[in-house]
C-alpha cells in the first residue's frame, strides 16, 4: 500500500512524501481527513495544534479490496508504537489492548482509528483510508496524583521530547512499514503489532484483520476488527480525546 507522492515544505521535519495539514485546536483531525480525502489524496497528514492532546490522521490509498486493506490499520499502531517507544523513559513497557487502546506502563494514553467509505463494499477497493490517533499530552483536571489511575499522559510520563518527535516518528516508521509489507508481505508487519498485543495465547491476524486466538491444540477465539473499530474502546466522543 504505496503511499503517493506529494511536493510540500511542512514546517514538521517529515519525509517528501508527506503533505501536512494543521488544524487550529478546535479542529477534528479524523472528520476533517476523511473529508478531504478524495481531492486531497495519499500522504496528507492532518495535525491539529492542541495543548492537551496529539491528534492527526493521514490518509492513505490502498491497492487491495476494503476487507484486506483494513489490515493497514496494524501498520499504523506498530509505527506509533515504535515511535513513542524511541523517545519515552526506559524500561516502562508500551502495549495494546485488541484492537486500538494504547497503554503505556499499564496505563491508557491514547489510541488509533480506521475511516473508510461508507458506500464502499467489502470486496471493493475502496478510494482512500484514513488512519488517525490521539494521545494524550497532558490530563486537563486532574488535580490530585494518582487520580483517573486507568490514564495517564506524556506530561505525567516525563518524556523527554515534545510531541511533534512522535509525529515525525510515526511517519518514518509507517513508510519502513508500508515498505516491509510491498516486499516481504504482510506477516512481518503483523508480527510488529502482535509483538505488544495483551492478549494470552498464540494469535494471528486473518485476511480481514480479525484476531484469530488459539491454535491446532485448542480451541480458537475469532475476535472481528470491524465492529472494534467502530466504536473506539479508548475515544471519549464528547472530550473527542482519550478517556481519563
Amino acid at each position: 500500500m504505496p503511499i503517493t507522492a506529494l511536493k510540500a515544505k511542512p514546517p514538521l521535519d517529515l519525509p517528501p512524501p508527506y503533505t501536512l495539514v494543521t488544524l487550529r485546536e478546535t479542529g477534528d483531525a479524523f472528520a476533517h481527513a476523511c473529508r478531504i480525502a478524495p481531492e486531497a489524496g495519499a500522504g496528507t497528514l492532518v495535525h491539529v495544534g492542541r495543548f492537551d492532546l496529539l491528534e492527526f490522521a493521514l490518509v492513505l490509498e490502498p491497492e487491495e479490496p476494503l476487507a484486506r486493506a483494513r489490515r493497514v490499520f496494524f501498520a499504523g499502531m506498530a509505527a506509533l508504537a515504535d515511535a513513542i517507544g524511541a523517545v519515552s523513559p526506559p524500561v516502562k513497557p508500551l502495549v495494546f489492548d485488541w484492537p486500538d487502546t494504547i497503554l503505556f506502563d499499564g496505563a491508557r494514553i491514547g489510541g488509533g482509528r480506521l475511516g473508510w467509505p461508507a458506500d464502499c463494499a467489502e470486496d471493493a477497493v475502496p478510494g482512500w483510508l484514513v488512519f488517525s490517533a490521539s494521545l494524550t499530552r497532558a490530563r486537563i483536571g486532574i488535580l490530585e496524583s494518582g487520580a483517573a489511575p486507568a490514564s495517564t499522559s506524556l506530561e505525567e510520563e516525563h518524556f523527554a521530547t515534545g510531541s511533534e518527535a512522535i509525529l515525525e516518528g510515526f511517519a518514518r516508521f509507517l513508510m519502513v512499514a508500508l515498505d516491509t509489507w510491498n516486499d516481504k508481505g504482510f506477516e512481518p508487519v503483523a508480527a510488529g503489532y502482535l509483538s505488544r498485543l495483551t492478549l494470552p495465547g498464540k494469535s494471528r491476524l486473518d485476511d480481514n484483520g480479525d484476531l484469530v486466538i488459539g491454535g491446532e491444540e485448542e480451541a480458537m477465539l475469532r475476535l472481528p476488527l470491524v465492529p472494534a473499530l467502530d466504536e473506539p474502546a479508548w475515544l471519549d466522543r464528547q472530550a473527542r480525546a482519550p478517556r481519563l
